[in-house]
């Protein structure tokens, strides 16, 4: 069995960061498995700009972002092995691994970073009606179909959801000359963000149907078109408004799923939001000494956010393998309330030394004119004001020192909305 410090399970844009992070934090014994020939995870497809802005300060397609991280992973000297499928762990931090060239591995790891990403829901994660024609694609499938396969899905699309990705392969199948009829939103608003509902739909004339779904798909062997209503209050469809769009191919925007299959698998809690880990202002999982971050965690909208994340995540797995593991009380739970669905970290340590970390949020509807604020013991310590607020965006305060160690000393700890009066 192969011994090593710092494991980290996925090469896209978490995995790169926490391995520069765990490497910046004195650890050297660092390896990356990924089940990809290449780095890089899905930024390798995204081809369309707008990466980059925080991190780098200019913007850069996903290919280009993807690649300053590899670029220095190279440069340090981190090892990695590639097309390297990772089929279990268990809470001993035992990794079973397979690749073509050594077959069978073993590796006892002292930590381990989740990185694993997330997938996309599927049709029959909605329940669609209607046959089982081709010519439905998740849009993430699309997005690699044209932008690495050279391969056009269709040229009468209908998009049903109104994700990030879904919102850029509007654009990106209008530019290569196909047409896009609609994008169809379950909710009375986009779970994308705001730039690109502009950049990709209203410079194209696309319409964005919002309180719409789709509830009949009609073609035998290839779809020929796609029945949409409106849905009411209760998200039930009104059929009296149902009409029939003709499109030859369906793309599914419906939500991505963190993939915490190998997570359960080892006993990580997962939480019932986000599906993901429930962690500890270190991403530490409730496993001694693993780590989650990134999309697994929950799902970002900037991939900048992804990489803070994650260096974060692997310089606390580095000083957990340094130091021999962390001293843990169990910490304080952060309660939600008001409209924020989820905070993430989950637990703040009380035995803690580490550098001022971010909350990261993400509400349940869209709010106007009013405060994000974090309370420890009834006391306010952090507020963010916010005209307005929507679930398609992620919302972050930033703590200073002095705001990290009133968290730390608290027995209560609540992260909500209140009204701007």
């Amino acid at each position: 069995m192969d011994k090593r410090n710092v494991v980290i399970i996925g090469g896209g844009p978490a995995g790169l960061a926490a391995a520069i992070g765990a490497y910046e934090a004195g650890e050297r014994d660092i390896l990356i498995l990924e089940r990809e020939p290449k780095l890089g995870g899905i930024l390798n497809q995204c081809i369309h700009n707008g990466f980059g802005l925080h991190t780098f300060k200019e913007e850069l397609t996903g290919p280009e972002y993807a690649n300053r991280f590899i670029r220095k992973v190279k440069e340090l000297g981190i090892e990695y092995k590639l097309e390297t499928t990772v089929i279990s762990f268990d809470k001993n931090k035992v990794i079973t691994a397979v690749n073509e060239k050594d077959g069978l591995i073993k590796i006892q790891a002292k930590a381990v970073v989740l990185c694993c990403g997330c997938r996309e829901r599927p049709r029959g994660g909605i329940n669609i009606a209607g046959c089982r024609s081709a010519g439905i694609y998740s849009a993430g499938t699309a997005q690699k179909l044209v932008n690495i396969e050279g391969y056009m899905p269709g040229k009468e699309i209908v998009i049903l959801g109104s994700g990030d990705i879904g919102l850029i392969m509007a654009r990106r199948m209008t530019f290569e000359g196909a047409k896009v009829k609609a994008c169809v939103e379950l909710m009375p608003y986009s779970s994308g963000l705001n730039r690109n509902i502009v950049q990709c739909l209203k410079d194209f004339d696309i319409p964005l149907l919002f309180s719409h779904t789709v509830v009949d798909i009609k073609g035998e062997g290839r779809v020929k078109s796609v029945v949409i209503a409106e849905v009411d209050e209760k998200l039930v469809p009104k059929m009296e408004t149902a009409r029939e769009i003709t499109c030859d191919t369906l793309l599914l925007s419906v939500g991505l799923i963190p993939e915490n299959e190998l997570a359960k698998q080892a006993g990580v809690e997962l939480s019932p939001v986000t599906n993901g880990a429930t962690v500890d202002d270190r991403m530490m999982t409730n496993l001694d000494g693993v780590f989650e971050c990134g999309n697994v965690l929950h799902v970002h909208d900037l991939v900048d956010f992804v990489s803070e994340e994650s260096e974060l995540a692997g310089k606390c797995a580095a000083k957990y393998v340094i130091g021999g593991g962390f001293e843990a009380d169990g910490g304080t739970k952060v309660e939600t309330y008001g409209g924020v669905r989820y905070c993430v970290p989950q637990i703040i340590e009380h035995n803690d030394d580490y550098e001022p970390f971010p909350l990261k949020m993400r509400v349940s509807n869209v709010f106007r004119n009013v405060y994000l604020r974090v309370y420890a013991d009834g006391q306010l310590v952090a507020q963010k004001k916010k005209q307005i607020s929507t679930p398609g965006e992620m919302e972050t305060i930033s703590l200073k020192a002095e705001q990290v160690e009133a968290l730390r000393k608290a027995k209560e700890i609540k992260v909500g909305l209140e009204e701007n009066k």
